[in-house]
C-alpha cells in the first residue's frame, strides 16, 4: 500500500524533501560533468589522432624518399607490428581500393561498451584522417569508444557513491527529526486527553526555543480552559438553583391561594351572608340595618381583595404550546379593568410560536411586579408596554419593555419589603439566562426592561 504526502509523518517528509533537494544538487553536479567528460574526450582523442597522424606522416615521407629501403610491403609489416594505435583504428587500402590491412580491435576492456544514449551524450564527432604513402593509403579511424567506457565506468561508481550518500543523507535526516520533533508526540497526545474532556493536562516546558513556548500557550490555554468549565458549572448550578427557588415559589404560591380561597373566601362569603340576612330581618330597626349594611360593604370589598390575590397568586399559566402575546394580553387586559383610571398601551409582537411555561411565567410575573410599583409609587397616568422578538447574532431573544410617565425611579427605601420586588425580577431574568435593566426617562418616568433567550449561543456549554 503506498502512502500519500498527507499521510507521511512530518519529520519522513521533511526528510524526503532534503533528499530531493540534494539529488537535484547531484544531478546539476552530473551535467557538469558530462560536459566536462565531453571536452576530456576530444582533447584526449584529438590529442591522439594528431600524434598518430604525424609518425604516419614520417614514415609516408621516408617511403616516398625510399630511404633505408622503405617501400609499401615495408610499410604494412610495419603497421601489422604497431597494431593499433590508442584511440584509433588503422586502415590501409591500395589504389585499386583493396583493403590490405585493418588493425585488431582494442584489448583494453575488451567485449565491453558503454551504453548507447551515453555514447550518444558524451562522444564528440571525429573526421578520418587520409595519408598518402605511394601506392598505399593510411586511414586513421579515430574512436573514443574506450575513453566513453571510462567514463561509463567512473559514472556508475559515482552514482553508486551518491546513492549511498543520499540514503545516509535521508536516514540521517530522518533520525535528527525524528529526535528533535519527537516532543511533538507529547503536544499530539496532550491535545487528545483535552478533547476527550481531561482539562487537568499539562506539557513540561521543552528546551527548545519555539516547542517551550508553544507549550507555554498550551498550558495557558489549558488554564483559562479549566476557568471557563469551571465558571460554566458553577453558572449551571446557579441557574439550576434559581429555576428550582422559582418552582418552589410557585407551589408555595398555589397553595397560599388555596388557602385563600378555601379559608379565608369562604369565610367571608359565610360573613356576607350572614349580613344580608340580618339586614333583612332588621328593616324597621336602624340602629341594627346600618351596621349590617356596613359589614355586608366591608365584606364584598374584603372579598373583591381576595379575588384580586388570588388572581395575582393564580394567574393564567402559559404552557408550551401558547403564545406570550396571548397570555400576556389576557393579563393586561384583565389588569386594565381593574385600574381604569391609568391609560394601558400595549403593542405586543412576541409572535405566535409557542413558548416555554418558564419564559411565559417569568414574563408575566416581571409585568405584574412591574404594573404594581407603577400603582403604588410611581403616581402614572399611563402606561407603555412593548413586546418583541429579536434576532441577533448572540441568538433570538424576546424582549419586553415597560414605560411610564411617573416621577422616575427612585433607589429602594428602608421601609420592609422595599426592594423586593426589584430583586424578584432580577432572580427570574437571572434564572433564564436574561437582562434586566432600569432606566429613568429624561422627560420623566421610568423604563423597565427585560429580555429573555429564547435560543443563544453559549461557548461555555460548547467547551463542556
Amino acid at each position: 500500500m503506498t502512502l500519500r504526502p498527507d499521510e507521511m509523518r512530518l519529520h519522513t517528509r521533511i526528510s524526503l524533501v532534503l533528499t530531493a533537494l540534494a539529488a537535484a544538487l547531484v544531478l546539476a553536479l552530473g551535467s557538469l560533468w558530462l560536459k566536462q567528460t565531453r571536452d576530456g574526450i576530444r582533447e584526449e582523442v584529438e590529442a591522439a589522432t594528431r600524434v598518430a597522424e604525424q609518425w604516419l606522416t614520417v614514415s609516408a615521407r621516408e617511403l616516398h624518399a625510399g630511404q633505408d629501403g622503405w617501400n609499401s610491403e615495408r610499410l604494412l609489416a610495419h603497421l601489422r607490428d604497431v597494431g593499433r594505435i590508442r584511440a584509433n583504428a588503422l586502415e590501409v587500402v591500395d589504389a585499386a581500393g583493396t583493403r590490405r590491412y585493418l588493425s585488431p580491435g582494442p584489448t583494453y576492456k575488451a567485449g565491453r561498451a558503454a551504453p548507447g544514449w551515453f555514447a550518444a551524450v558524451v562522444e564528440p564527432g571525429f573526421a578520418a584522417r587520409r595519408v598518402d604513402a605511394g601506392e598505399l593509403t593510411v586511414i586513421l579511424h579515430p574512436d573514443a569508444s574506450r575513453a566513453t567506457l571510462d567514463a561509463w565506468d567512473d559514472l556508475c561508481t559515482m552514482a553508486g557513491w551518491a546513492g549511498v550518500l543520499l540514503a545516509v543523507l535521508f536516514f540521517t535526516v530522518r533520525h535528527a527529526l525524528d529526535r528533535a520533533l519527537r516532543p511533538l508526540g507529547q503536544v499530539m497526545a496532550a491535545l487528545d486527553r483535552t478533547g476527550r474532556g481531561c482539562f487537568d493536562t499539562r506539557l513540561p516546558v521543552f528546551p527548545e526555543p519555539e516547542l517551550g513556548r508553544l507549550a507555554k500557550a498550551f498550558n495557558g490555554m489549558a488554564d483559562r480552559l479549566v476557568e471557563a468549565v469551571n465558571d460554566n458549572v458553577r453558572l449551571g448550578s446557579e441557574s439550576e438553583l434559581n429555576e428550582r427557588l422559582q418552582a418552589r415559589i410557585e407551589d408555595d404560591r398555589r397553595s397560599i391561594a388555596r388557602e385563600l380561597h378555601d379559608e379565608l373566601a369562604q369565610g367571608i362569603t359565610a360573613v356576607r351572608a350572614l349580613a344580608g340576612a340580618i339586614m333583612q330581618r332588621t328593616v324597621d330597626q336602624p340602629a341594627l340595618h346600618a351596621p349590617a349594611q356596613s359589614i355586608l360593604t366591608v365584606a364584598g370589598q374584603m372579598q373583591d381583595g381576595v379575588r384580586t390575590i388570588l388572581q395575582r397568586l393564580r394567574h393564567q399559566q402559559g404552557s408550551l404550546g401558547a403564545s406570550a402575546d396571548d397570555t400576556l394580553g389576557r393579563y393586561l387586559q384583565a389588569w386594565q379593568q381593574q385600574y381604569p383610571d391609568i391609560r394601558l398601551g400595549m403593542q405586543l409582537a412576541g409572535g405566535n410560536a409557542p413558548i416555554s411555561d418558564g419564559i411565559i411565567q417569568a414574563l408575566v410575573r416581571i409585568t405584574q411586579e412591574g404594573l404594581t410599583n407603577v400603582v403604588r409609587h410611581a403616581a402614572a397616568t399611563r402606561v407603555e408596554i412593548t413586546l418583541r422578538r429579536l434576532e441577533a447574532s448572540d441568538g433570538v431573544w424576546l424582549e419586553l419593555v415597560l414605560a411610564d410617565n411617573g416621577r422616575g425611579f427612585a433607589a429602594p427605601t428602608s421601609s420592609p419589603g422595599c426592594g423586593l420586588g426589584l430583586a424578584g425580577m432580577r432572580e427570574r431574568a437571572a434564572a433564564l439566562a436574561g437582562e434586566l435593566r432600569f432606566d429613568t426617562v429624561a422627560d420623566g418616568g421610568t423604563r423597565l426592561c427585560v429580555r429573555l433567550p429564547l435560543t443563544k449561543c453559549h461557548p461555555l456549554e460548547e467547551t463542556k
